[in-house]
């Protein structure tokens, strides 16, 4: 019998060893899952506070010094890019951010919206028509109805509408005026002392969006004046959060809808130049422009398609798949795109020198994420999620059963501290590693174990009563 013969034929008949060395990598890896997907031990209602400084750039962490939010990562997460839903809008990224969905899934599939049937326009600020609202339900109505609990809002887009007939217990109309620091106590308060007490929060900011239009993300002194503001902001919250001895207990998401691109008078599309306006509507504007057609909609397309070679045109039907921007209503029925710094106008000169709405594909359209809290790993960074995966991660925190969504919590699971981070490929690879060695060591164990020792040459042992003389016939 040949060595490896003898391995498989002497391992049938020590089965006990082999399922105690089984039985150990089995408990060892059970240890492995107890201690990293045991569930933290924070607060048994958790408090989640979720922030948005608008048109935050993702590599506006990178190139401005921003000591209050880095902080903040270095004993938290960083998320470094967050890939968005199209089109890369204010109000659009906002609702995708708390229901985990598409745009054409929650219904808010652009700043400026028309609807054919009912003939009503949304435009901020006429915008608090839950009519276009109620398509979905963001997490703070889930948060009040499965657990009973309470949220409360500070000018997050939504939270001052009745979506489906509910508001969130506590929450501030909104009101460009009021300041950072107003919205921020206001949070602040009814996170330490409101009854019923808060868990779920949203704090909203407009800038560095504003200033990005106003001056473009290329003007490195405006944009260094206004991002130390925002990290101000931070190292306020973060104090106030602390004076009120919040600090420790509670999980914070800061995060952006978009980012921004630098644009020009030199990089203009004038549709006046290609199409009368008699034969269109312009329902949204640069530089994801929704046309509605007046006159035929294949005549329309073809002048538009003709108009400039810095746009793609799409019939609704056409729009590409990776946008998840077809099935609604509310997407008109020729989108035009413009190229990253390029503006579509009818004819006017452009007022704004950044701007955002492009392809989601581009990473000056990407926004970050960072997160800290008892939820969150300390010190963990991760190169990009989903806007879309976002939700998913903050019903775990909050122990919700989500909503239907378009997110995929696996995407977030490296962030949370309560969750085992491997890919499904790494730990494939570990279980086949771990079996290789152990069958290689059964079978040494075997055939040592059983292995005949070497025949040593015969010799015969001499006794005294042994007689050496030869026999005498």
């Amino acid at each position: 019998m040949e060595a490896g013969e003898r391995c498989i034929g002497l391992a049938a008949g020590n089965t006990s060893e082999m399922s105690m060395m089984y039985f150990a990598l089995t408990f060892f890896f059970s240890g492995i899952l107890t201690c990293h997907g045991s569930k933290s031990a924070y607060n048994a209602v958790p408090q989640l506070l979720l922030v948005s400084f608008d048109g935050f750039r993702a590599d506006y962490l990178k190139n401005y010094k921003l000591p209050h939010l880095h902080e903040f990562i270095k004993d938290g997460v960083l998320v470094k890019h967050v890939s968005n839903a199209f089109i890369t809008k204010t109000f659009p990224n906002h609702y995708s951010i708390v229901t985990g969905l598409y745009e054409e899934s929650h219904g808010i599939v652009a700043n400026k919206m028309y609807d054919a049937e009912t003939k009503k326009k949304f435009s901020p600020p006429h915008d608090s028509d839950p009519f276009w609202w109620n398509e979905a339900t963001p997490i703070w109505i889930t948060n009040q109805q499965q657990e009973n609990r309470t949220s409360a809002a500070a000018m997050w887009p939504g939270t001052d509408v009745k979506i489906n007939n509910t508001t969130p217990h506590f929450f501030m109309k909104y009101n460009v005026s009021v300041s950072f620091v107003e919205r921020m106590e206001k949070i602040v308060t009814w996170l330490n002392s409101s009854n019923p007490p808060v868990s779920f929060a949203t704090l909203y900011w407009e800038e560095p969006d504003a200033s990005g239009h106003k001056y473009g993300p290329e003007d490195t002194e405006n944009m260094r004046k206004v991002l130390e503001q925002v990290d101000d902001h931070i190292g306020f919250l973060i104090a106030k959060l602390k004076a009120f001895g919040l600090w420790d207990n509670i999980n914070i998401i800061i995060t952006s809808d978009h980012g921004m691109t630098q644009c020009s008078q030199e990089k203009i599309i004038k549709l006046d130049k290609c199409i009368g306006r008699d034969n269109y509507t312009l329902v949204d504007t640069t530089p994801v422009a929704a046309i509605l057609p007046r006159s035929n909609k294949t005549y329309v397309y073809n002048l538009l398609k003709n108009c400039s070679t810095r746009m793609k045109v799409y019939l609704k039907e056409d729009i590409p798949d990776r946008f998840h921007y077809h099935h609604n209503n509310r997407i008109q029925p020729i989108i035009l795109v413009a190229d990253e710094g390029w503006t579509i106008v009818q004819n006017e000169p452009i007022i704004r020198l950044g701007d955002h709405g492009y392809d989601n594909a581009l990473s000056s359209m990407h926004p970050f994420l960072a997160a800290h809290g008892p939820a969150f790993t300390k010190g963990y960074k991760q190169n990009t999620i989903n806007t879309v995966d976002i939700y998913p991660m903050m019903c775990h925190i909050l122990g919700l059963k989500p909503q239907p969504n378009n997110g995929t919590f696996s995407n977030t699971k490296c962030l949370l501290a309560d969750q085992w981070c491997i890919s499904l490929p790494e730990a494939i690879g570990i279980v086949i590693g771990v079996l290789m060695v152990l069958t290689t060591l059964t079978c040494l164990l075997i055939i040592m174990k059983n292995r005949v020792p070497t025949p040593r040459p015969f010799s015969r042992l001499q006794l005294q009563d042994d007689d050496d003389d030869p026999l005498i016939g």
